[in-house]
């Protein structure tokens, strides 16, 4: 495949973007991973996700070289904007994290961000239609992105809301940021619990979409 397939972070955290390609590199040599320099190192609210919406679609047109899009952020910022463009594969890693997560367990969890994500996270979830088969979404203490997946204390509370949400019944937890892709194989042995990685999860979604 001579085309890449294009993962967009939406934020401006080098090291989120580095967590991402590493993550990724084990599906082989078909991803180029990029982030957007003006966007906000972590996209928190809802202008945030606004705005790199608008990036991503301006990234996309600036790459038609690309196979696939993948929007690199939980609130999926430009997905619908790809999709009205017309472009054939857009993947969302929220939705893709959902969709892998109901595959692998009757109910899901999701840890988020900050409290102020769960509303947005909420609506995509009633818009797929899959709220019902939320266990429940629990938040961190407004951390960066980047912390999500690289600070022991951060971890020590992800590793205690991912145990809380196994309790509430989630037989899968799916982390509700690309940065926390770092921590989860490492969450995954600690818990006993399936935790999916959004972004690659989207990633093998468009990787069988451009190869099948």
């Amino acid at each position: 495949m001579s085309d890449p397939i294009l993962i967009i972070n939406p934020n401006s955290s080098g090291e989120v973007t580095d967590g991402i390609r590493h993550a990724v590199a084990v599906l082989g040599p078909h991803f180029e991973v990029i982030d957007i320099q003006q966007s906000p190192a972590t996209i928190a609210s809802d202008e945030d996700v606004a705005r790199a919406g608008l990036e991503v679609l301006a990234t996309s047109r600036a790459r038609p070289d690309a196979s696939a899009y993948i929007t690199a952020c939980f609130s999926d910022p430009g997905l619908d904007l790809l999709r009205a463009e017309g472009v054939k594969t857009a993947i969302g890693c929220q939705e893709a994290g959902i969709l892998t997560a109901l595959a692998r367990a009757d109910r899901f969890g999701i840890i988020a961000l900050s409290e102020r994500s769960i509303p947005r996270h909420m609506r995509k979830m009633r818009q797929m239609g899959v709220a019902e088969r939320l266990a429940g979404e629990l938040a961190l203490p407004g951390v960066s992105a980047a912390a999500s997946g690289r600070d022991e204390a951060v971890y020590a509370l992800v590793r205690d809301k991912a145990e809380k949400l196994g309790q509430m019944g989630a037989g899968a937890i799916v982390l509700g940021c690309a940065g926390m892709a770092p921590i989860r194989a490492r969450l995954e042995q600690d818990t006993g619990l399936a935790v999916i990685d959004p972004v690659m999860a989207a990633a093998s979604i468009a990787l069988g979409a451009v190869l099948g």
